[in-house]
């Protein structure tokens, strides 16, 4: 069991991995769906605070955060409370058919997140994909439109509508025949690799100039277009955040042209980047937010925010057996909370603490080629050769499984980019063994070239 002691720092007592480990991923290999991308052997059996435990107790920290769901910890005691006390008067109702007071208070909280004047309704699903799903049927019935146009690198989910959406690895859509119709991709503002040279905040202009004066033009009129969606830090892309600039004109753009502006924040929400929206950081209104992930601490819900003049959608227009769950809803509001009384603001700080850290990674390791993102979402871009900028995804790879070797769990993003996205609640010691482990496993994957 992970003690007071061991809540801040890994204890490995065997090799990695252990001896029951080794068995679970045998049992594992046998019957579970080969479809699972699994970066390391860690066989998790409890977790406490930013602190994980496997099953030969080996303590690991966690900077990975279930991809950026445990956003308050592992295990955090009200939101274990919440769940528990829900769980012993009502676990299922189903809010398509009935009522319940969670229901409306959380969309109420949710709402009064976004900005904006105009009040929000929320519609509550099991997960992102789901959320996206649910957005682009929106969008489609708002407006009365059929076209969507997304961008490559964003991730919007692995369902058939999302997955149209998606274009992050062809791995994802390879083998499923054709996805919907109606979706055309255009380039993300990708600062760090920008084609003209441009700034991170001047990235993206020329996009914008291929959207109005190309896809408008030759492909898709204006008014056939539903909506644009996009992440304003893209997650499985590598976490690339898109230029403030960019967002308002793409806002300005859809407002022109009467198209739903989406953001999926289904990876950067819930308080990630030190606000609770990272599309906050630009000013902007979107009509349609996703939200999933660090919404709930670890138990499966997600939620469309939409301005009230959107989702005007008639009953039976788009329902949910499980969406909405009663013990999902008690720890999203759990969740909430621990996010106002100090996470979010936490989030903030210790992001400045790492980027501070990390400011001078550039020049003082060959292989990094870009530290980027907003609070306590960080990507860390490894190249072979900073000149040419080549991607190096084998060593992105050598230094992810040398952390895990080290006590530390990280996960990749993008194709050779590392991804910090640690529960909200971690200090300034843990974030410092964390970089410093970081930099021996970047040191030692140098020595690999």
């Amino acid at each position: 069991m992970i003690t007071a002691s061991e809540m801040k720092t890994p204890r490995l007592v065997t090799e990695l991995p252990g001896p029951k480990a080794k068995q679970i991923v045998e049992r594992d290999a046998k019957f579970m769906s080969p479809s699972f991308t699994r970066d390391y052997p860690l066989v998790a059996k409890r977790g406490q605070g930013a602190m994980v435990e496997d099953v030969d107790g080996n303590v690991f920290l966690d900077f990975a955060a279930g991809i950026a769901v445990c956003s308050t910890g592992h295990c955090h005691p009200k939101v274990v409370a919440a769940i528990q006390k829900q769980a012993a008067e009502l676990i299922h109702m189903s809010g398509t058919d009935f009522y319940y007071e969670s229901l409306p208070l959380l969309a109420e909280r949710l709402g009064k997140t976004v900005p904006g004047s105009e009040e929000k309704k929320v519609f509550f699903t099991n997960s992102g994909t789901e959320a996206v799903e649910g957005a682009l049927k929106l969008a489609r019935y708002a407006t009365k439109r059929d076209k969507m146009i997304a961008f490559y690198g964003c991730f919007h989910g692995r369902t058939m509508g999302s997955l149209s959406l998606t274009a992050s690895k062809s791995t994802q859509r390879k083998g499923f025949g054709g996805l919907l119709s109606g979706v055309e991709h255009i380039p993300y503002p990708y600062a760090y690799r920008c084609a003209l040279g441009h700034a991170a905040e001047t990235c993206g202009a020329e996009i914008l100039e291929t959207l109005e004066n190309q896809i408008f033009k030759r492909l898709f009129d204006p008014t056939e277009v539903a909506g644009i969606i996009i992440e304003p830090i893209q997650g499985e892309g590598g976490y690339v955040p898109a230029p403030k600039f960019f967002l308002q004109e793409l806002q300005r753009i859809c407002r022109q042209h009467g198209i739903m502006l989406i953001v999926d924040e289904v990876q950067s929400g819930m308080g990630r980047t030190g606000k609770w929206w990272a599309f906050e950081h630009a000013g902007i209104e979107p009509d349609i937010i996703t939200s999933a992930k660090g919404i709930a601490s670890g138990m499966p819900l997600g939620a469309i925010i939409a301005k009230s003049s959107v989702m005007n959608w008639k009953p039976g227009s788009h329902g949910t057996t499980f969406g909405g769950n009663p013990v999902c809803l008690a720890a999203s509001l759990a969740t909430m909370d621990l996010l106002e009384g100090g996470m979010m603001e936490n989030a903030r700080k210790m992001g400045e603490y790492i980027f501070a850290r990390t400011a001078d990674w550039t020049t003082k390791f060959k292989i990094v080629g870009d530290v980027r993102g907003k609070g306590l979402m960080v990507g860390i871009e490894i190249v072979r050769d900073q000149r040419t900028k080549e991607r190096a995804g084998d060593l992105r790879n050598a230094i992810v499984e040398a952390a895990f070797h080290k006590g530390l769990l990280v996960l990749g993003a993008g194709e050779n980019s590392l991804r910090l996205s640690p529960p909200l609640l971690i200090d300034e010691d843990q974030a410092h063994f964390a970089l410093r482990t970081l930099e021996e496993c970047i040191c030692e994957a140098e020595k690999k070239i």
